[in-house]
């Protein structure tokens, strides 16, 4: 499937932030609010080495922080609405033939009980559990980039049973609870209801192992390959197995014959071709003519013991080469958290309630979104202003001097 939009030129980062800022004017009743909107946008795209309140406050040449924490607590915007304009504007600047739309969650390491969500859980990001926030993301990948086009907060359900805490933190009444693939489930048919087109859906086994995403997308039609675990199951006929089981018969030498591994590759690394072998068993069949289900394996090269598994829903005779190359493309969602963490502060916030978290994040992802455009049109990335780049920061500086308050 392709995309079938106009792609906008990008001259400079410059220019296409002022396009951004016009975009967003349309979400603002305010102009004052637009304005911070605008602020914040900057100091996001800024050389500051934190994006906090202070930190973009003093980017802006604000007298003090207060109307950057306002802009994300008490004003009156959308950011859901924002969020649709960022799939449109993503979209706008990245649609190509062999795209993805990856889904993946990433953590926030927090201190204290306060900010809402948080709480003692695993997160990759600190690879054991910590305490912190987990946010589920939707990501649209190409040959052109990659962006964040939805988000959402994950709430454990000890907050969504605490009516104290769901209050302190303004969580609407609305908000129960979800699972994460059921905010995948929510996120993906946002995008696909809006005219969100890609050749893939793929995500790892905390998605893949939830039978009802799959099922969902195959009523929809849209190919995927979700990694599953070992403790899932597939249907081969009348009898249900454990991948588990079945991968430990292909580490045997049973179910699939030396000569049907296929050694391809996963796409390109820093190192060049990420290579394994690859082999696939048949499913039952979907309802749905002209598509297939598979069971893609892929085994490491330097250990063949070490085996992982997908379910696949794909068009009838699609080459295993294909299956491989959009497993491999998950790596592209850690680029794009690389790339918000590291350079658009989507880690450094310090706001404590839903609105003030999807505010925040959202904006984030605009920023990154700008930077993924700027660089699909080929063009550097100079000239970001530097903290008190706009204005003199004397007024903040002396405003924080007078409470004693560090730049920390």
């Amino acid at each position: 499937m392709t995309q079938t939009v106009d792609r906008k030129r990008v001259r400079s980062w410059t220019e296409e932030l002022e396009a951004v800022n016009e975009r967003l004017s349309a979400r603002f009743t305010r102009s004052e609010a637009h304005g911070r909107a605008c602020d914040y946008l900057l100091g996001l795209l800024s050389e500051a080495e934190r994006k906090n309140g202070w930190q973009l406050a003093e980017v802006a040449g604000n007298a003090t922080p207060y109307g950057i924490q306002h802009l994300l607590g008490r004003a009156n915007w959308d950011a859901d609405a924002l969020r649709d304009d960022l799939r449109e504007y993503a979209l706008e600047h990245l649609a190509g033939k062999e795209s993805v739309l990856v889904v993946e969650e990433t953590g926030f390491i927090k201190k204290g009980g306060k900010s809402v969500g948080v709480k003692r859980q695993y997160t990759g990001t600190a690879g054991k559990a910590e305490n912190c926030q987990v946010g589920v993301f939707l990501c649209y990948a190409s040959e052109r980039g990659q962006a964040f086009i939805d988000r959402e907060l994950y709430l454990p359900e000890e907050w969504v049973e605490d009516e104290e805490r769901r209050e302190q933190a303004s969580v609407p009444e609305r908000i129960g609870m979800r699972t994460k693939p059921a905010l995948a489930k929510e996120m993906l048919e946002r995008a696909m209801d809006a005219g969100a087109e890609a050749a893939w859906v793929v995500a790892d086994s905390v998605y893949g192992d939830t039978r009802r995403l799959g099922m969902f997308l195959e009523e929809k039609e849209q190919p995927y390959v979700l990694a599953v675990s070992g403790k899932a199951h597939m249907w081969v006929g009348l009898r249900q197995h454990r991948v588990s089981r079945v991968l430990e018969a292909l580490r045997q030498g049973g179910l699939a014959p030396e000569g049907s591994w296929g050694r391809l590759s996963a796409g390109e690394g820093s190192k060049g071709a990420r290579l394994y072998d690859w082999t696939r068993l048949p499913l039952n069949p979907p309802i749905q003519e002209g598509f297939e289900r598979w069971l893609l394996v892929r085994r490491c090269i330097e250990d063949p013991e070490e085996l992982t598994a997908y379910t696949v829903f794909a068009p009838e005779n699609t080459a295993l080469e294909a299956l491989a190359k959009a497993a491999g493309s998950r790596w592209r969602v850690e680029i794009g958290f690389e790339e918000a963490k590291g350079e658009v502060g989507l880690a450094h916030y310090e706001v404590r309630s839903w609105h003030g978290w999807r505010r925040h994040i959202t904006l984030a992802l605009f920023a990154h979104a700008l930077l993924a455009a700027v660089r699909s049109a080929g063009l550097e990335i100079q000239g970001r202003p530097e903290k008190g780049g706009r204005k003199s920061p004397a007024n903040l500086s002396e405003f924080k001097r007078k409470r004693g308050l560090s730049w920390s």
